[in-house]
């Protein structure tokens, strides 16, 4: 679980709101090539629980709070992001599952690449397989 790691946001407290930004290049450790949200998730649903081959991504709780489990095939570890000054970087070939949303969460995600369906690995057996053939902790 060595790649992964929270990032903390520039913060700039005003009385009038605080302010947190995120720069290509500056934040976080790839070139952001898209951008999504995740919102509405209802009570008890969870969202993820795949891995990609090849795309980095990090995700923000820009409001409410969630729970990301990451499993590198080494080890599994839970991050609780529910502020929105930081953010969690996920490289590729780490499992990812989002659970745990509060009520109006607000999830930012930021990735290295378009939409490519077939960078997905939805399969736990075929994760495992790649995992192994990359050598434990990718």
């Amino acid at each position: 679980m060595s790649r992964v790691r929270i990032i903390n946001l520039p913060k700039i407290q005003d009385l009038r709101g605080n302010l947190s930004f995120i720069e290509g290049g500056a934040h976080v450790p790839f070139p952001i090539a898209r951008a999504y949200w995740i919102y509405d998730v209802p009570g008890g649903e969870a969202r993820g629980g795949h891995a990609y081959r090849t795309l980095h991504e990090f995700i923000v709780a820009v409001a409410g709070s969630l729970d990301v489990v990451l499993d590198d095939g080494c080890e599994v570890r839970r991050y609780t992001l529910n502020r929105s000054y930081y953010g969690l970087y996920v490289p590729p070939l780490v499992w990812r599952s989002m659970e745990n949303f509060s009520t109006n969460a607000l999830v930012l995600n930021l990735a290295s690449g378009p939409y490519d369906a077939e960078d997905y690995v939805r399969d736990p057996a075929e994760f495992g397989a790649l995992i192994a053939r990359a050598g434990g902790d990718a």
